[in-house]
C-alpha cells in the first residue's frame, strides 16, 4: 500500500492514512527518523525499514517478497506521494511484477498545493517537471522544453540552488511570471510572486521550495496588412502565394496560415491595381 504523507502540517494526515499505518506489518520509508515522528503523531508503533534512493533497488525485491507472503507493507516518503520525485517507483514495480495488488491512499501534495497557491493555475492543465537540471549547460534546453508545454510548470528545487534556477529563468525570459512557494502548510509558509527578473534579484531562501513558472506569453498576431506589403515583392519576382507563404513561415516571420492569407491579399491587391 502506498500512502501519501503530509508535506508540512501533520494535521493533514487523513483518517484513512492513519488506519493504513495502523494496519501495517512494516512501514517502508525514506528516513526512519522523520517517519518515526509521523507514526508517533498517528499513534502507530509499526516497525520501519529504510527504502531510500541509495538502497531502493535491492530493498524492492525484499518488500515484494514480504507482500507476496501476506505481509501488509505500507510505503511512505518523507513528504507527499512516494514515487513522485521521491523513492518508491521501484517498490511499486516490484510488487506489481510479483502479482501483488497496489493500493494508493492519496493525500497532500506539494505540486497541486504550489500550483494553486501561486495564482498561476489556468484550470486548463499544468505540467510537473520534477527537479530542474543541476548543470547550467542543460538549462537552456530545459527552458525551451517547458516553453513548448505551453502551460504552468511546477518544479522542485533545493533552497541552496533555487537562486541559480531563478537566474536561469530570468536569463531566458526576465518578464515571465514566477512564484516561489516555500514551507507549504507549515507555520512559516510563504509564496513569493513576481517576474523571473524580480525574484532572481532577491536574496537566498530557506526551507522546502516549489517553483511555479507561467507559460510564455502568446506572441502578438502578425499585422497581415504589413505582411502583405512585404510579400508583394516576392509575388513580383514570380513566386506563387503558396510559395511566398512557405518562405515567410520558414523565416519565422509569421505562421504559415497567416502568411498565406497575407499572400492572397497581396495577390488580390496586385490584380486590382
Amino acid at each position: 500500500m502506498v500512502v501519501a504523507t503530509p508535506i508540512g502540517s501533520l494535521d493533514d494526515l487523513s483518517p484513512r492514512a492513519v488506519q493504513a499505518l495502523r494496519d501495517a506489518d512494516v512501514v517502508a520509508c525514506e528516513d526512519t527518523r522523520r517517519t518515526a515522528v509521523l507514526l508517533r503523531h498517528a499513534g502507530v508503533d509499526a516497525p520501519m525499514v529504510p527504502a531510500h534512493r541509495h538502497n531502493e533497488a535491492r530493498r524492492a525485491s525484499d518488500l515484494a517478497r514480504r507482500m507476496a507472503d501476506g505481509a501488509v507493507v505500507v510505503l511512505v516518503s518523507d513528504a507527499g506521494m512516494p514515487a513522485v520525485s521521491d523513492p518508491g517507483a521501484r517498490v511499486v514495480a516490484a510488487a506489481l511484477e510479483a502479482g501483488v495488488p497496489v493500493t494508493v491512499v492519496p493525500g497532500p501534495g506539494a505540486v497541486e498545493t504550489a500550483l494553486v497557491a501561486s495564482g498561476l493555475a489556468s484550470g486548463a492543465g499544468y505540467a510537473f517537471a520534477g527537479f530542474a537540471p543541476r548543470k547550467a549547460a542543460e538549462m537552456p534546453a530545459f527552458m525551451e522544453r517547458i516553453d513548448r508545454w505551453g502551460e504552468p510548470v511546477v518544479m522542485f528545487e533545493s533552497p541552496r540552488r533555487v537562486g541559480a534556477l531563478l537566474a536561469a529563468i530570468a536569463a531566458h525570459d526576465p518578464d515571465r511570471p514566477v512564484a516561489v512557494c516555500r514551507e507549504l502548510t507549515k507555520v512559516h509558509e510563504e509564496v513569493i510572486r513576481g517576474t523571473a527578473g524580480e525574484l532572481a534579484a532577491r536574496g537566498p531562501l530557506k526551507g522546502e521550495v516549489a517553483v511555479v513558472v507561467a507559460p510564455p506569453a502568446a506572441p502578438a498576431p502578425p499585422d497581415e496588412r504589413a505582411l502583405a506589403e512585404a510579400i508583394t515583392p516576392m509575388l513580383d519576382a514570380g513566386l506563387s502565394p503558396a510559395r511566398a507563404a512557405d518562405v515567410v513561415a520558414a523565416l519565422g516571420a509569421a505562421p504559415r496560415n497567416a502568411a498565406y492569407r497575407a499572400a492572397l491579399a497581396a495577390a488580390a491587391m496586385r490584380e486590382s491595381a
